[in-house]
This record gives C-alpha cells, sequence and structure tokens, in this order.
C-alpha cells in the first residue's frame, strides 16, 4: 500500500471509530469456526484471495536455528493447519480457477495447487501423463484435472501462440484428453471433506468415496475442460492446420455442451473469448485452404522469373525482359492500391510514385481493377464510398487533363458519384492547370528546390504535420499553395507560436513566407518541449535563414529563440549528470540579452527569466551582483530578484549584519505573494494569484542546490510565520524576519502551493538530500498525512547513516522530529513502535510509552521492537500474561534474559548495546516503510 493510501485508510479509521478492525490471519488458527463465518459475510475484509495469500505465505516463511542459519518452513502443525485453511477458501470459492487466477500470482497458485495435489493422495513421483483416471478415486482424479487445467491456461494466458518446435516435457494436454473420455461424475472437495482430512477420519474412507464432496456432471467438467483444449491447440497450431483443427473442434464440443446444460454452476469460461476463438478458427483454416489458390499463382509467377532466368544465359529477349517487368511490377501496384482502397487503408508511396507520370494504359488498367473488384451483386455502401473516394483522389493526382477526361467519363465514376461532387471536381482540375511562377520569391538559397508533381491535398497536409526537415516542409507548402490559396499555418490546431510574435508573423505580406515562418517556428517550439533539440536547431537555423533577408525584427526574434534553445539545451545535459561548464560564447550571448535594449522589439518573457536562472545555476554571482548596472537592475525585474538571490547565497554563511540582502530579497517575495486589489477574481471569487504570478515564478523551477535552499528556506518561513504548531523546518530559516507587519494581504494558498512544488521538485533532482526530506515530511506530516511523512523521516536518517549502520546525527533527528515519528505512528496504530520511539528522545517520555504499551489494537509488535529497555520488558510481560498472549510473553521474557541488558555492564557496553538495538529497530521499520 502507498504513503498516501495508508494515510487515506487511517484518517477514516480516526474519523469513524466504530469501523470493525480487518479480522488478522492468526484469528483462524485459533478458532475453528470462524473461517466458516467469515467467508459467509457479503463483503468479508480480508477477501478470499487475500487470505489465501496470507495462509500460504505464513506457512512457507522460512525459520533461522540458534546457529542463525535460514532454514526451509518447519513441517509442523501449524504450518500444516495454515495451508489446509487456503485449501477450505479455495473450496469455498468451488475451486473457480477464473477468479483464483485473477487474485493470485502464479507461484501462489502453484502452492495452492500442489498442496491439493497432496492431501488428495495423489502418488507423489508419479507423472500425471501415466495416470489412470478411471483408477482414481473422484476427489483424487479431480485433483489432478484441476492442476492440469491450471497449467494448460498459464501457458495461453502468460504467452504469445506459436509454433511448437516439439512436444512439452509433460503433454500435460494427455491428462485432460483422458479426462473428457470418462462418462461418470466428478466429485471436488469441499470445505466438509478438507476438514475430514484434517482429523484423519479414515485413508481412502469417507472423503474418497463417491457421496462426498461437491459433485460435478460430466457434461459440466466436459465443457469446461473441451474449452482449455481449445486454447492450447489454439496456442500451439499457429502454422500447423491439424492442430488448429483439433483446436476448433475442442470449441465446437464446448459450444454444443454449453447449449446442452440448463445452467453452468461450475463452468467458468470466457463467452466473449469462446466466440473470438471460434472466428479465429474458422477464418483462419478458410485462409489455409485459400492459400492454396494462392501458392498456385505463385508458381506460375516463379515459372515466369525463371524464363527471365534462363533468357540470362541466351541473351535473347533483352529489350523485352525489363519492359514485362515493369508492366508486372506496376499491375501488381494498382491491385494492390484498389485492395487498400477496398479496406479503407492508406494508399502506398510507391503507387503515389506511379501516379507521378501515368500513361494512358496504367490509367485504363487502374480503372479497369477497380471495376472488376466491385462486381460483387451488392457491394457494400463502405466500399462504394472508398472506391469514389478513391477515383477523386485519381482525379486529383493525375497533371494531365486527357487523363482526367478518361477517369471523369467512365462509367464508374459516372455510377459513384454524384452529379454536383463531379461537376465541382472537374472545376478544380481546371483551375489547377494553370502554372504557378513561384521564381520571385525571396531567399534564393532556400527555395531551389523544384517541386514535384502533387498528390492529394489532405495528403499533402499530412505530410507537412509529420515531416521536421525544413526543406521538405517549404516543398509541401509549395505544392499546397499551387493547389489552393488559404492559411495553410493553421492545418494543425497543435501549432503555436508566442503570442507576442503573432501580429510580427501573421503581418508577413507573402502567404507562402508567413506559413513557412509560422510553421517553422512551431516545430522548433514543440522539438524544444520533447527534448528534440537536434530538429529544433535544423527549424530555427532555417527560419533565421528565411526571415534575415526581410525583417530585421524577424531576426532578432529568432536570435532569442535560438539562445533560448541553447540555455535549455545546456541545461537538459546538466540535469541528465553533466558537469561541464557552459561555453564562454554562451555566457556572453545571455549576458548580451539581458542588457540588449532594441525599441519596438516583441520580447517574452520567459527568455529573461531563464536567462537570469542561467546565471543562477552556473554561479555568475559576480556578473549579477557586481557588473550589471543600477540602470539595468532597475529597468529588469528578472535581473533585480536574480541579483538578490545571488547576493543572498553569497553571504549566507555570514553574520548578521550581512543579511540586508536577505531582508530585500525577503520583501520582493512578500510583494510578490501578496494580492492587491487590482488582481482579478475568478468565477468562484477567489483571488487568481497564481496563475498570474506563474511567469514570474518561472525562475524558480532550476537545479542550483543553493539556490533551491534558499527559495524553499524563504518560502518555508513566509508559510510558517503566523503557525507555529504546523511550523515546517528547513535550512537558514533565521536569516529571514520573524514577522510580517501585514501577514493577512499574503496569499497564503500561493505561499503553501509554492512551498509544495519547490520541495516536490528539489526532491526530483536530488533525492538524498536530508534537509529537503525532511523539509517534505514536515510539509506531509502538517497536512495529516501521517504515513507519507514518516516514510520520508526515515528515508532522511537512512540516506546520512548508511541505512542506520551509523548512528543519526543529532541534527537530523531532532527531539521536534522524533516527536513528529512518534505521532505518526501513533495515528498509525502502531503504538510498540511509539513505545520504542519515545526512548530515543534526549530524555525519555516514559509516560507516553507506557500509555502506547496498554493499546489493545497495535498493528505492529515483534522481537526487534522489544528488546528495548529492561524495564518495558518486564511491563510486557506482565501484559501478555493477562492477555494470554503467550508466544508474545516469551519473547519478552527471552529478551530479558540477555547479557546486554544487564544494567551492571560498564556505560560503554551499555551505549553500543543500545545503539546496536537502534539501528535494528530503524532498519526493521524502514523496511516496513518503504
Amino acid at each position: 500500500m502507498s504513503a498516501e493510501a495508508a494515510d487515506r485508510v487511517a484518517a477514516v479509521t480516526s474519523s469513524r471509530p466504530g469501523t470493525p478492525l480487518q479480522t488478522s490471519w492468526f484469528e483462524f488458527l485459533l478458532d475453528d469456526s470462524l473461517l466458516e463465518k467469515h467467508l459467509q459475510k457479503s463483503n468479508p475484509d480480508p477477501a478470499p484471495v487475500q487470505l489465501i495469500i496470507q495462509f500460504l505465505e505464513q506457512a512457507s516463511k522460512p525459520s533461522v536455528n540458534e546457529q542463525n542459519q535460514v532454514q526451509p518452513p518447519a513441517d509442523n502443525r501449524r504450518n500444516r493447519t495454515l495451508k489446509l485453511l487456503a485449501l477450505k477458501v479455495a473450496a469455498h470459492m468451488k475451486w473457480d480457477l477464473e477468479v483464483l487466477e485473477k487474485g493470485l500470482t502464479i507461484p501462489v497458485l502453484n502452492m495452492l495447487l500442489n498442496e491439493l495435489l497432496c492431501v488428495s493422495k495423489v502418488p507423489p513421483g508419479v507423472k500425471h501423463v501415466d495416470l489412470d483416471l478411471s483408477t482414481l478415486p473422484p476427489t483424487t482424479a479431480m485433483a489432478v484435472i484441476i492442476y492440469n487445467r491450471w497449467a494448460i491456461r498459464t501457458i495461453v494466458l502468460s504467452s504469445f501462440p506459436e509454433k511448437q518446435t516439439k512436444p512439452g516435457p509433460h503433454q500435460i494436454n494427455i491428462v485432460l484428453e483422458g479426462a473428457v473420455r470418462l462418462k461418470k461424475d466428478f466429485y471436488v472437495h469441499t470445505m466438509r471433506t478438507l476438514d475430514l482430512l484434517a482429523a484423519d477420519t479414515a485413508a481412502n474412507g469417507e472423503t474418497e468415496s463417491s457421496t462426498a464432496g461437491l459433485r460435478i456432471s460430466a457434461d459440466e467438467l466436459h465443457c469446461q475442460v473441451h474449452y482449455d483444449l481449445g486454447g492450447i491447440f489454439f496456442h500451439q497450431g499457429c502454422t500447423d492446420l491439424p492442430i488448429y483443427e483439433k483446436a476448433r473442434d475442442h470449441f465446437r464440443q464446448t459450444k454444443e455442451l454449453l447449449k446442452k446444460l440448463d445452467s453452468t454452476v461450475h463452468v467458468h469460461l470466457d463467452e466473449k473469448r469462446l466466440a473470438g476463438y471460434w472466428n479465429a478458427c474458422r477464418v483462419d483454416i478458410t485462409n489455409r485452404g485459400q492459400k492454396q489458390v494462392c501458392k498456385l499463382h505463385f508458381n506460375s509467377l516463379q515459372a515466369v522469373i525463371e524464363a527471365f532466368i534462363k533468357d540470362n544465359i541466351t541473351r535473347r529477349n533483352n529489350k523485352i525482359k525489363p519492359l514485362c517487368l515493369d508492366e508486372v511490377c506496376h499491375k501488381l501496384c494498382v491491385c494492390n492500391a484498389v485492395r487498400d482502397t477496398l479496406e479503407g487503408e492508406i494508399l502506398s508511396v510507391r503507387f503515389q510514385q506511379l501516379l507521378l507520370k501515368p500513361s494512358k494504359q496504367v490509367v485504363d488498367f487502374i480503372l479497369e481493377v477497380c471495376t472488376r473488384s466491385l462486381e460483387k451483386d451488392r457491394p457494400s455502401e463502405a466500399s462504394r464510398r472508398n472506391m469514389a473516394n478513391f477515383l477523386k483522389t485519381l482525379c486529383e493526382s493525375l497533371e494531365d487533363l486527357s487523363l482526367v477526361f478518361v477517369v471523369s467519363s467512365h462509367k464508374l465514376f459516372m455510377e459513384l458519384l454524384k452529379e454536383e461532387e463531379r461537376k465541382v471536381l472537374v472545376e478544380q482540375m481546371r483551375k489547377r492547370s494553370a502554372t504557378i511562377n513561384l521564381s520571385a520569391k525571396p531567399l534564393p538559397s532556400f527555395y531551389d528546390i523544384p517541386a514535384s508533381a502533387s498528390v492529394n491535398i489532405g495528403q499533402l497536409e499530412q505530410q507537412l504535420i509529420l515531416s521536421l526537415e525544413p526543406r521538405r516542409i517549404r516543398q509541401i507548402l509549395i505544392e499546397l499553395h499551387g493547389l489552393a490559396e488559404r492559411p495553410f499555418w493553421r492545418v494543425n490546431s497543435k501549432w503555436e507560436v508566442p503570442p507576442d510574435y503573432i501580429n510580427v508573423i501573421l503581418g508577413i505580406k507573402d502567404n507562402l513566407t508567413k506559413d513557412l515562418v509560422y510553421i517553422l517556428m512551431a516545430k522548433g517550439l514543440h522539438c524544444i518541449s520533447i527534448k528534440d533539440f537536434a530538429h529544433a536547431r535544423q527549424l530555427f537555423s532555417a527560419c533565421l535563414e528565411l526571415v534575415t533577408e526581410f525583417s530585421p525584427k524577424l531576426r532578432q526574434v529568432m536570435l532569442n529563440e535560438i539562445l533560448l534553445l541553447e540555455v535549455r539545451a545546456h541545461e537538459a545535459m546538466a540535469a541528465e549528470g553533466s558537469k561541464e561548464r557552459p561555453p564562454s560564447d554562451l555566457v556572453s550571448r545571455v549576458r548580451g540579452y539581458l542588457e540588449m535594449r532594441i525599441h519596438d522589439l516583441p520580447l517574452r518573457q520567459v527568455v529573461g527569466e531563464e536567462c537570469v536562472a542561467f546565471m543562477l545555476n552556473w554561479r555568475e554571482n559576480d556578473y549579477l551582483t557586481l557588473q550589471v548596472s543600477p540602470s539595468l537592475v532597475m529597468n529588469n525585474p528578472y535581473i533585480k530578484l536574480g541579483q538578490l538571490l545571488a547576493s543572498t547565497c553569497k553571504e549566507l554563511p555570514g553574520p548578521k549584519e550581512s543579511r540586508r540582502t536577505a531582508k530585500e530579497l525577503w520583501d520582493v517575495v512578500v510583494q510578490i505573494c501578496s494580492i492587491s486589489i487590482q488582481h482579478k477574481r475568478n468565477s468562484d471569487g477567489r483571488i487568481g494569484l497564481i496563475k498570474q504570478r506563474e511567469s514570474s515564478m518561472g525562475i524558480l523551477h532550476r537545479y542550483e542546490p543553493l539556490v533551491l535552499t534558499t527559495l524553499i528556506s524563504l518560502f518555508v518561513r513566509l508559510h510558517s510565520i503566523d503557525d507555529i504548531v504546523n511550523e515546517v523546518t528547513a535550512e537558514h530559516l533565521s536569516i529571514w524576519p520573524s514577522s510580517l507587519p501585514n501577514i493577512q494581504a499574503v496569499d497564503v494558498e500561493a505561499v503553501a502551493v509554492t512551498v509544495k512544488e519547490l520541495v516536490s521538485y528539489a526532491l526530483t533532482l536530488n533525492p538524498n538530500n536530508q534537509s529537503w526530506l525532511i523539509t517534505q515530511a514536515d510539509i506531509y506530516f502538517v497536512t495529516n498525512q501521517y504515513s507519507a511523512a514518516l516514510n520520508l523521516y526515515l528515508q532522511a536518517g537512512a540516506v546520512c547513516s548508511d541505512f542506520f549502520t551509523k548512528a543519526v546525527p543529532p541534527d537530523i533527528y531532532t527531539d521536534q522530529v522524533l516527536k513528529r515519528m512518534i505521532k505518526c505512528c501513533s495515528m498509525l496504530n502502531c503504538h510498540t513502535q511509539v513505545a520504542v520511539l519515545c526512548q530515543f528522545l534526549r530524555e525519555v517520555d516514559y509516560m507516553t510509552a507506557f500509555k502506547a504499551l496498554q493499546e489493545q489494537n497495535s498493528k505492529w509488535m515483534d522481537g526487534h521492537s522489544l528488546q528495548c529497555r529492561f524495564s518495558f520488558l518486564i511491563f510486557c510481560s506482565d501484559i501478555h500474561h493477562k492477555r494470554g498472549e503467550t508466544e508474545k510473553r516469551q519473547i519478552a521474557i527471552k529478551a530479558i534474559g540477555q547479557t546486554e541488558l544487564n544494567t551492571s555492564n560498564p556505560e560503554e557496553v551499555l551505549q553500543l548495546a543500545a545503539q546496536k538495538r537502534k539501528k535494528r529497530f530503524l532498519q526493521a521499520m524502514a523496511k516496513l516503510y518503504f
């Protein structure tokens, strides 16, 4: 269970004290009648499959001997009873493999069914294929059938169908094929027969007689087994027709038995899957017959190829051969294209190439194939519509108007297209015949590629959407503008350029150039967002080359965007672990942008923010604090904020009098997070500060640790300044003011969101920073997410102590942190953990510890947690004695006898022993919560 889920459970439990606690697995060992009562509930908790898991998990736990060596699970009465309880739960479920497979993993279900084989007296060491089911007692035979059914189903459900290279080692289908030959009723173990087995009433007696157990009719069992056999044969018969025929036969018998049975209480199969199997077998076997016909045609083609090979020897028909090959290939291409059309598939590139300069013979053959392909008595409406669209595409793809006339005057064209459609299409073709001269466009270096013959507009638009190659994008746009004059930058609604640039780009007079600039920029920005920086550079470089000749303003815009691209590319490398500093040229360009002053130039706010963040990330603090001119700081708010951050980071280790800059930074952030009367309200009346300040906070989300630590500290102080009870801790809190004159003006929600986002982001960059872990844990704690908080408190201790092999530093596990860990354990009903953690405090809190040990509903109590203090162990021994908890009392008594708890030992020995116990306890807790 996740930490958050555990918190929700704890919250529900604490708010509804009357909710009954979940029944523990060991309670079923103590009360023989409890299991049946529990399973008869409408919604038992734990659910049946969960009980099976718990019983088998406990029964299979290894033991440890006196030499601390791990031994196999003991074969004792406790473990045998647990296994029997698991079988009884499965018997209550009537051995429904559908349900068991969904709720249990393969190893657990294998363990369960092996136990069924054992209790059912299946002869050990004998292969199931060598057993004669007709001679076995009913419940024994049924156990073998259930196990083999499960084995087959697991093979089918766990892998893809494939050709079976050789028979499996056990040939498990043989057992089930023997089962369908038996014409008698079958019996399976019930909870009652399993109880009789546990009592050892009589070997081969009532528990295996025909009158005991749950009766399953022969038809019911045969229906289920035929279905499972069909599945395994279908799985094995990928390229083997006889095996597929076997699968079809078994599925046929399954369907017949399903119709015959009035009710199917003991038949558990997916009828939709059965229908799918049945259709697949029928279609596949039919297709295999058709493949024989195809093979004859292929052999004929092979004969043609052989003739060409012989001609290579005689060399008599050199001129005829290439013409024949071209004709055959073209005709095959046409046939495949028509087939794709009828099935609604996209036409191949090969066919589109064939239409670039087709002969009249090719067009005539296309029309012949189309006509013959619709010769059925009643072709479907979908086929007719697909063919009509194909003929329209054919017309749009032909440059020669005489060939267009051949298609548009054909009988099939007249029949499939309405009169209005025909008129519109022919008129479009006439208009398109005019040649468009694009040689006068600017930038000949970028426009020097001739446009190829066009294809369908929709296909060109699709290519335009997919292409990332600048020259190909330009070529497609030329073809599209030759077909229609409309704004193609609107083809894809997901193409977006920043609002700051929209007016400048849409002000370009030439429509083709406008489309090209817009699309190149939009695609480049998309590539940056997915970190495809190589394609982004190509697209932006092409766009820069394009705009340089006619727009100085757009040229500077592109230079700014290319700078942002290089900044983000370098940040991405750093985020992936690169320690390489940015090249000096990039740093100089960033400085140049921050100092740039060009009148009437559209500037994106994010470029300025990220340039300042870049300088902070790479500790260019001297530039920000010493070299930036005062006028630049006053006029550029991003530089002002960056300068204050840089100065504060430099002064962090300094004395109190050097904190003037920290106070200035505090004032700026408070102003950012304050509510003013000018802020507009949302529809719900709340002030939308977070959204309005979103861009201003963009600078915060970067990866320099000291900057992040400073910002986290500032926002934590602002978050906790008026709430001592719910205080969140962080480093360097003392440098910030301890009070705020106008706390009501601060948008508390905005501050809380910022704290959470900052800390979460910081931990993605360094999940082992113990200070950030403690801060995140405090955030969870003050929002009542106790399990998540405890998880992070333990992580913080683990990372600074080599997973608790060393002592956790006292500045990490302060008394406040330990008290919060104690509160978390208490809220999660882990009272034994509370008792132990109380002893970690500088002054042991005996009162809380003793109170915790008196709680009745503790969730976690074991030997490790009891070996901590002599006085507690005596108290625990007395408590367990009063409750009748014999095993737990023995653990306590054993712990009391350990020599390391002897108070007469030297203090050094006692301290080492205490440290060892703390380590084991914290490691055990970490394993529980991690």
